[in-house]
């Protein structure tokens, strides 16, 4: 992968160390121009503990410099993120019924049934182009979770982690299946290869699941973005799946959604019954954060719809 076109001063900065290799040069940097300056710059220092850059030395991941502009920019984030929030809901009972619950009362606006019914090929390419900032890298950021889970949680998220990454068969691993995708649509399968005209919205989706899954604290964060994630993916994956199937376009991306319809199906319950309830039993301080991941991960898919779909002149 190669590092981004900056989108200010900062990001310019933070790009030009990073292709320098001397970290101290961060230091010269200017406060962000913008929220998507910030968000860049945030995204690449974070794809450092991924699979990185081609002309990026990979020991500048814990470069201090680095590491500490990271910390800045993160907690900026996770301050905006948390001021969206408002608060742990009130329930009785079962936790994984009013996880559900919850999830099953939002309400928002719909990418996939827009791509079901009414998006053009040229819309749909689009939305590819800035879902696979993500999904080249799919269950990679909540990856990071595994260790840091009690021993119950921390099976049952090895047990989806395990299917998300193919059960052993690189030819199954769900990015690959991705990119296969973007590969038979004439799109370019490589990482980061659309980054450049990704959004804001979608800067911070990213940045949000890196957050999570890159802080220890934040392990009930994770885990709660994964599962309101996994509980809003397999009707969406149907109706994108029948949406392609409605322009003629490739079997190689529909074979992508349809293979997550049946799997979040059992993803969803695996996630909240077996993944967060038990972490919340046994480490009862992390139950604000799955709320507040869970959240998260809605509130920013909001987010992403409403941008296309005021993009593309349609009342969200």
């Amino acid at each position: 992968m190669h590092l981004p076109k900056p989108r200010g001063a900062f990001s310019e900065q933070v790009v030009a160390t990073l292709a320098s290799g001397d970290p101290t040069g961060v230091g010269r940097a200017p406060e962000p121009e913008t929220a998507e300056d910030a968000a860049l710059a945030l995204w690449s220092l974070y794809e450092l503990s991924y699979r990185g850059f081609e002309e990026v030395d990979d020991r500048l991941e814990w470069a201090p410099e680095l590491v500490a502009v990271r910390r800045a920019l993160e907690e900026d984030l996770e301050a905006r993120l948390r001021s969206r929030w408002s608060g742990t809901p009130s329930y009785e009972g079962d936790f994984a019924a009013a996880f559900f619950a919850e999830v099953e009362g939002h309400d928002g606006p719909s990418l996939a049934r827009f791509v079901q019914r009414d998006a053009t090929a040229d819309q749909v390419m689009e939305l590819l182009q800035a879902r696979s900032v993500y999904h080249l890298k799919e269950s990679d950021p909540v990856a990071f979770s595994v260790p840091r889970l009690p021993v119950a949680p921390r099976a049952a998220l090895m047990e989806l982690q395990y299917d998300e990454y193919g059960g052993g068969r690189p030819d199954r691993l769900h990015a690959h299946l991705f990119a296969g995708g973007l590969a038979a649509l004439g799109l370019d399968p490589h990482e980061g290869a659309y980054v450049d005209q990704a959004p804001l919205s979608v800067l911070e989706q990213n940045n949000a699941m890196s957050l999570f899954g890159l802080n220890r604290r934040l392990r009930g964060a994770s885990v709660g973005h994964l599962a309101a994630f996994e509980a809003t993916s397999s009707g969406p994956c149907r109706r994108m799946s029948q949406g392609l199937a409605r322009l003629g376009l490739a079997e190689e991306m529909r074979a992508y959604y349809d293979e997550h319809v049946e799997a979040d199906a059992v993803h969803e319950q695996l996630a909240v019954r077996l993944i967060c309830a038990p972490l919340v039993a046994a480490e009862p301080e992390t139950e604000g954060d799955v709320w507040f991941g869970g959240f998260t991960c809605l509130d920013l898919e909001d987010r992403v719809a409403r941008h296309y779909l005021e993009r593309w002149g349609v009342s969200a």
